[in-house]
């Protein structure tokens, strides 16, 4: 096995750029979803004319969809506010025939009132739900897989100490929300799923990757964590913690 020091360089310069998790195969595992987001997804964008996903990260996973949907719609767009990863969707998302839009997170959308019979995100940061509901004509359809409250929290706590998750992230919540902006909740699905990193080198890339488990997460400043993150798995085997995840659909009256 190599040595925390090289693991610890490794972790450091992996590229974290977009939501393809390939790196960590073999490194890391998570267990999927029981709902599976992409087929679903890809379902209701075979019988959709007008289709926006929302804060698409590097677009893998839209781009996937649009490949598995048995019709492309129309209308396909997408938006995104990081800058690497906006630069990487209109590379992965161009050949569809995808126009993705700069936006802040939970800021106002670019696009018409009424501009889409569906939109979807998956992981978003945070959801207006106003501008979700202005966007979506009548009748149309909301599919989003959320991060739940408390996701990855024996990871958190290992560096930080006790976190409080809150409930701003909790389904019901999030679901109350929606029914706030006027949309009609139609399935609300939460689940635990176990994830597993197998070395250290793991663990730093996706504290680096996935920021808001850790916030401002460091190499340097969390070095003495680090080691004791090695030194627990190369005794124990892999360290093990849980992603939270719901499922929920709803509808524009």
């Amino acid at each position: 096995m190599r040595s925390f020091e090289e693991l610890l360089a490794e972790g450091a310069s992996a590229p974290v750029d977009g939501w393809d998790f390939g790196w960590f195969a073999g490194r890391a595992t998570e267990q999927r979803p029981a709902w599976g987001y992409a087929r679903m997804l890809a379902e209701r964008v075979g019988t959709a004319t007008a289709v926006l996903d929302v804060q698409t990260g590097g677009g893998e996973v839209y781009a996937e969809v649009l490949h598995r949907a048995p019709r492309h719609p129309a209308t396909a767009a997408a938006t995104e506010s990081w800058a690497p990863n906006l630069a990487l969707a209109r590379r992965n998302l161009a050949p569809l025939g995808v126009a993705v839009a700069e936006a802040a997170d939970g800021a106002e959308l670019p696009f018409p009132d009424a501009s889409f019979d569906l939109v979807a995100s998956r992981h978003p940061t945070v959801t207006d739900w106003a501008e979700t509901a202005r966007v979506l004509a009548s009748g149309g359809a909301y599919l989003s897989q959320q991060i739940g409250a408390g996701s990855m929290r024996e990871l958190s706590e290992f560096f930080l100490g006790p976190v409080d998750p809150g409930t701003g992230r909790l389904p019901q919540t999030v679901a109350a929300a929606a029914r706030a902006a006027g949309l009609t909740v139609t399935d609300l699905r939460p689940q635990a799923l176990r994830t597993e990193f197998y070395d250290v080198a793991a663990v730093i890339v996706f504290l680096r990757k996935v920021i808001w488990t850790v916030p401002g997460f460091d190499v340097e400043k969390y070095h003495d964590r680090l080691v004791a993150m090695d030194e627990r798995i190369r005794s124990d085997g892999p360290f093990v913690a849980h992603s939270q995840r719901f499922l929920l659909t709803a509808r524009k009256p």
